[in-house]
C-alpha cells in the first residue's frame, strides 16, 4: 500500500474559522444536503449520533452522480482549534485503486476572516500509484473545492447560519 498525500485547498476566506469550521464539518449532515442537492442527497450517522471521535457518517450522493455512497469516520476532532482528520472509509467512490482516504483539515483565523486548509492522504491498494493528474485524485479534489466555494457562498449569503 502507498500513501500519496496532496493539498486540496490551501485559500482564506472572509468567513471566521469557528463558523466555516461549523459549516463543513460538525453540521455538514444539515448543511451539504440544503447547499449541494444536486450532489448529496443525505447524510446519515452510521455510528454515534453526533461529530465526535468515533463517529461514522453516511453520504449519499444525489441521482445522477457516479458513486451511490461513502462512509467516513472521525479520527480526531479539535473544535477549539478548529481542526478535523476524518477518513472516507467505504464506498464506491474509493474504486479499485485506494483503500481509504484520510483528510485533514485546519482553519485559522487571517485578517478578519480564515485561512482553510485541507490536505488528502490517498491509500493506494497494492502498489499503485496516484499522482495530482489521476482521474481519482482529480474528481475528488474537484469535489472538495466545489464543495467548500459553495458552503462559503451560503454562509456569505446567510449570515446568522453557524453563527
Amino acid at each position: 500500500m502507498g500513501v500519496y498525500t496532496f493539498t486540496a485547498i490551501d485559500e482564506t476566506s472572509p468567513i471566521a474559522p469557528a463558523r466555516l469550521f461549523k459549516a463543513l464539518c460538525l453540521d455538514n449532515h444539515i448543511i451539504f444536503p440544503k447547499v449541494l442537492p444536486h450532489v448529496i442527497k443525505t447524510i446519515d450517522f452510521v455510528e454515534g449520533d453526533s461529530t465526535v471521535v468515533g463517529c461514522v457518517k453516511q453520504y449519499n450522493f444525489a441521482e445522477g452522480i457516479p458513486h451511490k455512497y461513502a462512509k467516513g469516520k472521525v479520527n480526531e476532532l479539535d473544535v477549539n482549534n478548529c481542526y478535523v482528520k476524518f477518513t472516507n472509509i467505504e464506498g464506491d467512490i474509493l474504486g479499485d485503486v485506494l483503500e481509504c482516504i484520510v483528510y485533514e483539515v485546519k482553519m485559522e483565523t487571517s485578517g478578519s476572516g480564515s485561512h482553510y486548509k485541507m490536505v488528502c492522504h490517498f491509500h493506494t491498494k497494492g502498489d499503485i500509484v496516484v499522482t495530482e493528474t489521476d482521474d481519482i485524485v482529480k474528481g475528488d479534489i474537484q469535489s472538495l473545492v466545489m464543495t467548500y466555494k459553495a458552503v462559503q457562498e451560503y454562509l456569505l449569503n446567510n449570515p446568522q447560519l453557524c453563527a
